[in-house]
């Protein structure tokens, strides 16, 4: 995706994590029901949410769980995905103002590349599955998105859109998210994490993401 005629710098960037944040659910877990390994899957989360855990370790670990699941059990699982209430109204008033919003996730563009572009995000970076004959192999393509590669992709995706990290803002709610609340202008925790409220700049505690417009000054 691409921040087109925005940005340049006319308005912030706004860089979101997924699972919980721009969307309700972890989608993991939504694959892990259908593999029949959500107990497992949903401790090891909670806990790498928490910063018990090296978050690149667990993803394997719960990846690994889900081989032989089938691209039909990935479309079902996007089916289950609900937007956060509010995003749209986020994104669409920091649009107005000429500014880009992206997401980034250490869930998995299989999941997460069409709800991206019915929101109209300008930027996306997520995992990637490994499948082999359609069904997944467990094991995760390429290099795995950490708490490093958020914040690199929040400094990327500023540098694209010429917006000065000063103005650029960071949402999200677990442990995974800390680096880039840290090197956003602004870091929100969003329904977040003890870890994560006790760290970022700002919390938002009630899950709507509209309230983020007001923390930029676009709603009174």
């Amino acid at each position: 995706m691409s921040a087109g005629a925005r940005g340049r710098f006319g308005g912030p960037l706004v860089v979101l994590d997924a699972d919980s944040t721009l969307i309700r659910e972890e989608a993991i877990e939504l694959l892990a029901e259908a593999a029949g390994s959500l107990p497992l899957v949903a401790e090891v989360t909670e806990r790498a949410m928490r910063g018990e855990l090296d978050f690149a370790a667990s993803l394997r670990e719960r990846v690994a769980t889900l081989a032989g699941l089938g691209v039909d059990d990935l479309a079902h699982a996007r089916t289950r995905m609900t937007p956060t209430p509010g995003v749209q109204e986020l994104i669409d008033g920091v649009h107005a103002v000429g500014g880009v919003v992206g997401v980034v996730s250490g869930g998995f563009h299989e999941l997460l590349d069409p709800l991206a572009e019915r929101l109209g995000l300008d930027f996306c970076r997520a995992n990637r599955l490994e499948l082999d004959g359609g069904r997944l192999t467990g094991r995760v393509d390429g290099p795995i998105v950490d708490a490093e590669a958020k914040a690199v992709a929040l400094e990327e995706w500023a540098a694209a859109a010429s917006v000065p990290l000063k103005y650029t803002v960071a949402i999200g709610d677990g442990a995974n998210d800390l680096r880039m609340l840290a090197k956003a202008g602004l870091g929100v925790a969003f329904c977040a994490k003890p870890v994560v409220r006790a760290q970022a700049d700002v919390a938002i505690t009630t899950p709507d993401l509209s309230q983020a417009l007001a923390l930029l000054g676009l709603r009174g």
